[in-house]
């Protein structure tokens, strides 16, 4: 537990750095406040169809009792749109680090110069620096989505998918936020998807806690934007520490 909190206060560290420099919140908060204004809207389509969505996904239940049939539909619901939920943490978090690649970059170089920089930096033109980030965070969304299945079917159990449903969604959600805010710290040093994951796997408990941080601050509403700068500071920090640099 004390690797898990240790990572929780390195989004701590990370708010700290760009709370106390508005150059560097004001970079962070325009593309997080551009993909917030798409995921809304398509969230409010999912609300709209959402019904329909419960009609085919329940067909099994046509028959049943009304009363056995409703809860089946509830239960549905719940599991749909946590699903749902999951996924748009995920894919908001790879859609703005996309939208703000140069942003986030200025922020995370601005960090590291600070502490030392960054030993034999690799510097990659931009838009290969941008289709590397693109493909990687469709891989890492494709990967999120093989998993939500099985994610999906605990969360249809009844009374235990609720419960246990959450906290492994929060939990395989934070690795992948991990993963994902550390991008723009790997890449200054020329490393993609793979060594990235391997490299976090030497500081997994640590590189979780932060995550599930990230996590739950998106639940909050506007948590997303208001984190996201905060984040990628944060995976600048925790970038350092698997690389054993320092971080204060």
């Amino acid at each position: 537990m004390k690797d898990f909190f240790e990572g929780v206060k390195l989004l701590g560290q990370g708010l700290k750095r760009v709370g106390t420099h508005p150059k560097r919140l004001f970079l962070g908060l325009i593309p997080a406040f551009l993909s917030l204004v798409l995921f809304t809207i398509l969230f409010a389509v999912l609300i709209i169809f959402l019904g329909d969505i419960i009609d085919v996904a329940t067909w099994y239940a046509r028959d049943w009792s009304s009363a056995l049939r409703g809860t089946v539909e509830v239960l549905t619901g719940v599991a749909i749109l946590g699903i749902a939920g999951l996924l748009a943490i995920l894919s908001y978090t790879a859609v703005t680090l996309a939208i703000g690649d140069p942003f986030y970059e200025a922020i995370a170089e601005s960090i590291e110069d600070e502490l030392g920089g960054v030993p034999d930096e690799v510097n990659t033109p931009f838009f290969a620096a941008m289709m590397r980030s693109l493909r990687d965070s469709g891989r890492l969304i494709l990967t999120t989505l093989v998993i939500a299945i099985p994610l999906f079917v605990v969360g249809l159990i009844p009374v235990i998918g609720q419960v246990v449903g959450p906290v492994l969604g929060a939990l395989v959600g934070g690795w992948f936020l991990s993963v994902e805010v550390t991008g723009v710290a790997f890449y200054r040093r020329g490393l993609g998807l793979k060594e990235r994951r391997r490299l976090l796997r030497t500081q997994r408990k640590t590189a979780i806690g932060f995550g599930v941080a990230i996590f739950l601050c998106f639940l909050i509403p506007l948590g997303g934007v208001l984190i996201m700068p905060a984040a990628v500071a944060g995976g600048t920090l925790l970038t350092r520490k698997v690389f054993g640099l320092p971080i204060n």
